[in-house]
């Protein structure tokens, strides 16, 4: 397991590990190969991370399941959410921001593998 000094080192890994997998592949293939590809760069660097995090719903005092997942959730801290779409939306940014209310997380990266170049397909939103 990798000691990140602080949230800019974690997220720098993670954009690092997912520029790799998309000079590899390229755009144009399916959410779950991009998010097989960054799960296997994820742990060659020693990256802890969940894949497909339950997100329950806490309604008065309840916890309900109602879905919701999180793409990956590293070092307990940062929320992946995984595109491969023609562009990003404003209800995709709206996802991420409510799953970092709903889990108390502050910081998520939304990337689109779905772009000539990666460093166009991401975005760092904060709770």
């Amino acid at each position: 397991m990798v000691n990140f000094k602080d949230i800019n080192d974690l997220t720098g890994a993670v954009i690092g590990a997912a520029i790799e997998v998309h000079r590899v592949l390229g755009p144009g293939l399916l959410e779950s190969a991009y998010e097989e590809c960054l799960c296997f760069e994820l742990k060659i660097r020693d990256i802890v991370y969940k894949r497909q995090k339950d997100l329950p719903i806490n309604y008065k005092g309840n916890n309900l399941d109602c879905g919701y997942r999180i793409d990956l959730l590293i070092e307990d801290t940062l929320i992946v959410e995984l595109k491969s779409c023609e562009h990003l939306l404003p209800i995709h940014e709206a996802q991420v921001l409510t799953y970092l209310r709903l889990s108390k997380k502050k910081i998520g990266l939304l990337i689109n593998f779905n772009v000539p170049v990666l460093k166009d397909g991401i975005k760092r939103l904060i709770n």
